[in-house]
């Protein structure tokens, strides 16, 4: 690579499961002295490795180790949530910075990349039980109606889905309107935003292809563990796709070809509200250039490589 000040100090490599993201972004880190911050809401938890696809194996390129951030940092069954993400990020980000190093953002949580490259206004904040008890007995509706006039730009209308979570959507907007001061100090983020894309038929076959590869590898395996470790049945289903469909098969609910089918929906599912959500991301203003996944690594990398030096300063 060329020499010099880049206006980019963020790549961020993102698109929906099964497209390789965490290759290119080792390849990419390993050509710019890079290292990783995952951004997968399920990868933070140990024990839970095939069926969050770490591809732990994938950060090490001509037998060198990558550095990454943010995998297996907590236990499975500890809540983790986009604020303790921003959080986190910011942390490893100032940390990679100080080092001289280039930090590479990867991964398919869309929430969690965009509340990076957005830098969203996230505060922890606790619950407020006589704002509660006000609002209780309230339609949607009407809970709607208080939103909106404490938040005109509503964007996320999963805020509104229930009566539970607008109330606490305005439990959040009276918080921050009550604590400007305590708002996270993102660092200024010039993200260069890389989507890995495939054709819709290959990206399934690529799913379908990596499912049967993690059964084969021990997937049943892992799952069983983490119920004989002492988590619930109902705590792994809460992560929902393959420790929804493995918890439910070891414990009889389903079939092996029950879970197999019903499993492979979802996930293909899965990748396409992944896809609803990246592209929401570019109406929203976030610029993301696409690359054929089907490449040469190498071109992969070098197309990157080339868009990164276009914003030398």
């Amino acid at each position: 690579m060329q020499t010099g000040k880049f206006y980019y100090n963020l790549v961020t490599i993102l698109g929906p499961t099964a497209t390789g993201k965490t290759s290119v972004a080792a390849h990419l880190a390993a050509k710019l002295n890079g290292e990783i911050i995952s951004a997968d809401s399920r990868q933070i938890y140990r024990g839970m490795d095939l069926g969050t696809g770490k591809d732990l194996a994938d950060y090490f390129i001509e037998g060198v180790a990558v550095p990454y951030h943010l995998i297996d940092i907590e236990e499975a069954g500890v809540h983790y949530n986009v604020y303790r993400f921003q959080t986190d990020f910011i942390r490893v980000f100032n940390e990679i910075e100080a080092r001289g190093n280039f930090p590479v953002l990867c991964g398919g949580s869309g929430l969690y990349i965009e509340a990076v490259l957005k830098n969203y206004r996230l505060i922890e904040v606790p619950p407020n039980k006589e704002l509660r008890k006000e609002l209780e007995g309230k339609s949607l509706a009407e809970l709607t109606e208080i939103l909106k006039s404490m938040k005109p730009a509503l964007h996320n209308e999963t805020d509104v889905e229930t009566d539970r979570r607008a109330i606490r959507a305005i439990e959040i907007e009276k918080y921050y309107a009550e604590n400007p001061q305590m708002e996270s100090e993102m660092p200024e983020i010039n993200s260069l935003n890389i989507g890995i894309d495939f054709d819709r038929e290959l990206r399934r076959q690529r799913i379908t292809n990596r499912l049967k590869q993690r059964l084969d590898e021990g997937m049943l395996d892992e799952v069983q563990k983490l119920l004989d470790s002492g988590l619930t049945p109902d705590q792994l289903i809460y992560y929902g796709l393959e420790y929804k469909y493995l918890t439910l098969h070891l414990t009889g609910e389903l079939s092996y070809a029950e879970m197999f089918r019903q499993l492979e929906i979802a996930i293909h599912q899965f990748a396409k509200r992944q896809m609803t959500w990246f592209r929401g991301m570019e109406k929203r203003g976030t610029k993301i250039h696409w690359i054929n996944g089907q490449l040469p690594m190498e071109e992969k990398v070098n197309a990157i490589v080339k868009l990164i030096e276009s914003g030398i300063l």
